[in-house]
């Protein structure tokens, strides 16, 4: 692992085209939480705040199982990154009401304390280590899954500016997986494809932002987001703080 970064998130969010998205930002009005918004539901699937608090979600692939009116996961990370609530108390919560929601994986905490929790599967303080998440379990050994931890592993050694575009040049990657490697998670052969991809396109589904996330040592964050219209780049935001002792009212 890199000392001068406790901790390395990398992401892409996949997403129908057509679902309004205001891209990331602070919100208003304590300009506390730094994340993109679903505007149709109004939550979020990542970000960060002044505080070093982080979150992001993933939803678990099922669909034979996916019930129809129920919350929005992304209102779980809108949750925790507004409000100062416990990261314990948080689990219990989750806990207690995760089955209330469609399939989710949720990654949230601090640099003191990151969590895996999901409705699916449990739960699971994450020690020092590389962590892969797509649509199933933490760590499941999906093509993608497997591509992305190697490419951390690599990723790391290098120097800074070298490594930020090692990792954003991989999350641009739209290489498919082979047929012999893919899951079957009921939604049929052509879409385990087209899914299989790090960076998705389709003629109406797939990446619409990228994510690079560095906290350094010396408690500033690096926040890059990258932004796609139907695959195609339209712009790049890099946001820098430094993390506040506490969380101000």
């Amino acid at each position: 692992m890199r000392e001068d970064l406790p901790l390395i998130l990398v992401a892409n969010r996949d997403e129908y085209y057509n679902r309004p998205t205001a891209p990331s930002h602070f919100w208003p009005p304590h300009y506390m939480v730094l994340a993109g918004k679903d505007l149709l539901q109004g939550g979020t699937w990542l970000g960060v705040t002044r505080d070093g608090r982080v979150c992001a979600v993933t939803n678990f692939r099922e669909p034979l199982s996916s019930k129809l009116a129920t919350p929005s996961r992304g209102m779980l990370v809108a949750r925790f990154l507004s409000e100062d609530i416990p990261q314990e108390e948080f689990l219990l919560e989750l806990s207690k009401r995760g089955s209330s929601y469609n399939g989710f994986n949720l990654i949230f905490g601090d640099l003191k304390a990151l969590y895996w929790f999901s409705n699916r599967g449990g739960h699971q303080r994450l020690v020092k280590g590389i962590y892969a998440l797509s649509n199933h379990l933490l760590d499941t050994p999906w093509p993608k899954v497997r591509r992305l931890k190697h490419c951390l592993e690599e990723a790391i050694l290098e120097p800074l500016p070298r490594m930020k575009k090692f990792l954003l040049e991989f999350l641009e990657d739209t290489t498919v997986a082979p047929d012999e490697g893919l899951p079957d998670t009921g939604i049929g052969l052509e879409w385990e494809r087209i899914l299989s991809a790090v960076f998705v396109k389709s003629p109406n589904y797939g990446t619409r932002s990228s994510h690079l996330i560095l906290f350094h040592k010396n408690g500033q964050v690096e926040f890059l987001e990258r932004v796609y219209e139907s695959g195609v780049f339209v712009g790049e935001r890099v946001f820098t703080f430094h993390i506040t002792a506490q969380r101000r009212s």
